[in-house]
């Protein structure tokens, strides 16, 4: 998910037609044979981020035996691939890897014995890692792999025990998506391979270790923990953590996995977790994933969230008191259906998962807590992609991604990929009706279970199962239009929210007069109306307004990130230096990239923000994530480069 700086608001805020049967909800049967996915893909197709042949052999299971090393920063052990073969010529398994170290392959005879097999790491590609290549002339149908991750790898992140909220334990995560996993496990790194997992860890006694799996709520900790994920997920979706972490319930099928300091806080903030599944299921069909528990990460955490299935990562970030933020879980939970049940086939197709997540997303946001709320949250993410529109190439505008376009997969644009996703999917919902898209939605979800598919595959369907049957609404053209060419077509419907008509009205009274508005109405604001009413202010302020604001409202040093990141780089670029202590304190204590990252970006605007920005990220450096690291160094070395004005 390492996207462009600016993240939108309203995607991390937190997004009659025949169908077939729906699988069982716990997903044990009726999902698909990874083999099945063969189907769905065309010899056409390929995935240009990763090294793997699906098309010739394919992972079935992956059986994970590995050792938690604190000291070292070290996953250690093996990697077991039970294998389909596809292709009655291959005699060769290709795996995706970067900065591991491989110790020794082995492929099991038909006699169950187990032989060596000889392999070759390639020199590593910037972004593609090293292509692992295993021969097996026997095509072996299982193999294995011994390997250890490097200490910065890019898909973990290790903090020392004074990074975390106890500060007595070490605390250890992974993010895979896009194409991290392969930092940690050896794998075919694509979203066209689907499989089923098993997993062995060993950790110190004091730690607690979870995986996207099948998590008990009532483990023992005692450094000897087992999993099982019976869907079939792609790579992406692998994830690990180890911590002090304990277990809160919200339901009987939901809870939070936490800090012992932070656990009381997150329950009652994400108390409507269940509530929100009960209303996807009733639009969408029956959640298929058995649990859905929160993992809240330490704010190093580089997103906002991650829906890895059955435990989505979660930055404290949103806990702010008031569930104001609380649409991020709408939107990790949406990814239930939209992403990780079907799967866009490569990154260039990210829309498919994220655009259809953020229109549930904000469905389900409209139904718990009122269509004011929802429009506001559509504004915002409106207005942040008109900006973000006006600075990127046209062809990153586009849904669908031709191939070759992005060097790297984790620069996708996500005002693209999130709202304007979220867009077409309204602009549909708007033109054939609430209960015939919702109808086709779910039938989607359902044809396509535990499948990973291209645009082409959903505009097929789109066109056989809503365009056909409900002639002279929408034409192929206009479908076409949304996701083939850049911009936002002139048909888009467009939302107005009466709540941020007022904030507007505030904002312009104080600006011609500086009258500060008034307490009675800005004690009922949100946390929306206030990132409008920052947003909405001009480039730079003058101090003296500044500082009003500061006295009415005390922005300087908000708990909010929201806030926060709109704050800061306006009172950077205004000069307004008072604010430089509070500044440095939140981009150290936060590693969240869509927070901090604005700030970073108006500070190395000026030799003196320049200097500043380098100071803070040397102390922050140790507990930022290595996609925030990368972003932030990025920021900084273009700034060096830059002709002095």
């Amino acid at each position: 998910m390492t996207r462009l700086l600016t993240i939108c608001f309203a995607a991390t805020l937190a997004a009659g037609c025949s169908r077939d049967a729906a699988p069982p909800a716990d997903g044990s049967a009726g999902a698909p044979a990874a083999t099945d996915q063969a189907e769905m893909t065309t010899a056409a197709e390929h995935d240009e981020y990763s090294y793997a042949e699906p098309d010739k052999v394919r992972t079935e299971d992956l059986a994970l035996q590995l050792d938690v090393d604190f000291d070292n920063r070290q996953l250690t052990g093996t990697a077991t691939y039970t294998l389909d073969w596809l292709d009655e010529d291959a005699t060769q398994l290709v795996l995706d890897t970067r900065d591991l170290s491989i110790e020794k392959v082995v492929g099991e005879r038909s006699d169950g014995r187990w032989e060596d097999l000889e392999y070759e790491l390639a020199d590593a590609d910037e972004n593609l890692g090293s292509k692992l290549t295993i021969e097996a002339p026997q095509r072996s149908s299982r193999i294995r792999v011994t390997y250890a991750t490097s200490p910065d790898a890019s898909g973990l992140q290790w903090l020392t025990p004074a990074m975390t909220e106890g500060g007595e334990t070490p605390f250890m995560f992974s993010q895979s998506q896009q194409i991290h996993a392969r930092s940690w496990v050896p794998v075919q790194d694509t979203t066209r391979v689907r499989f089923t997992y098993t997993a062995n860890v060993t950790a110190p006694d004091d730690v607690m270790v979870l995986m996207s799996a099948d998590n008990d709520p009532d483990a023992a900790r005692d450094g000897t923990y087992s999993f099982e994920m019976p869907q079939p997920i792609p790579s992406y979706l692998l994830a690990i953590a180890a911590g002090d972490l304990v277990f809160e319930p919200i339901s009987e099928r939901a809870g939070v996995w936490a800090e012992p300091a932070a656990v009381e806080a997150a329950v009652a903030e994400f108390a409507d977790t269940e509530k929100m599944i009960q209303v996807t299921e009733e639009l969408y069909g029956p959640y298929r994933w058995g649990r859905y528990d929160l993992l809240i990460l330490p704010p190093s955490f580089p997103y906002g969230g991650m829906e890895n299935p059955r435990l989505s990562f979660i930055t404290p970030t949103v806990i702010v008191g008031d569930q104001s933020l609380v649409a991020l879980i709408a939107h990790e939970l949406a990814h239930s259906w939209s992403g990780n049940l079907v799967t866009f086939s490569t990154s260039n197709d990210a829309w498919l998962n994220e655009g259809i997540t953020s229109y549930v997303e904000n469905r389900i946001v409209e139904e718990l807590y009122g269509k004011a709320r929802a429009d506001m949250e559509n504004v915002i993410g409106r207005n942040e992609l008109a900006v973000e529109f006006e600075e990127i190439d046209p062809s990153l505008q586009r849904l669908a991604l031709k191939p070759g376009t992005l060097d790297d997969p984790d620069g996708s644009s996500s005002a693209t990929v999130y709202t304007k996703g979220a867009w077409f999917m309204q602009f549909l919902e708007q033109r054939f009706g609430r209960e015939t898209f919702d109808a086709f939605l779910r039938g989607y979800f359902d044809h396509f279970a535990f499948q990973s598919i291209p645009t082409t595959k959903f505009i097929e369907y789109t066109k056989a199962h809503l365009l056909e049957p409900n002639p002279g609404i929408v034409s192929a053209a206009e479908l076409e239009e949304w996701i083939y060419e850049p911009g936002i077509p002139d048909n888009a419907p467009q939302t107005d929210s009466p709540r941020f008509n007022a904030v507007d009205t505030a904002r312009a009274a104080w600006l011609d007069d500086g009258t500060v508005p008034a307490q009675s109405l800005t004690s009922e604001w949100t946390t929306q109306e206030w990132v409008h009413f920052l947003e909405g202010m001009p480039e730079t302020l003058s101090i003296e307004q500044l500082d009003a604001l500061d006295d009415a409202y005390g922005f300087t040093g908000t708990p909010n990130g929201e806030l926060a990141q709109r704050w800061y780089p306006l009172a950077v670029r205004s000069g307004y230096t008072q604010a430089n202590d509070a500044i440095a304190e939140f981009l150290v204590d936060i590693g969240r990239r869509k927070l901090i990252m604005p700030t970073y970006a108006a500070l190395v605007q000026t030799p003196e923000g320049l200097q500043l920005a380098e100071e803070t990220f040397a102390e922050a450096r140790p507990g930022y994530h290595p996609i925030t690291t990368g972003s932030v160094e990025a920021v900084i070395a273009e700034a060096k480069q830059a002709p002095a004005q």
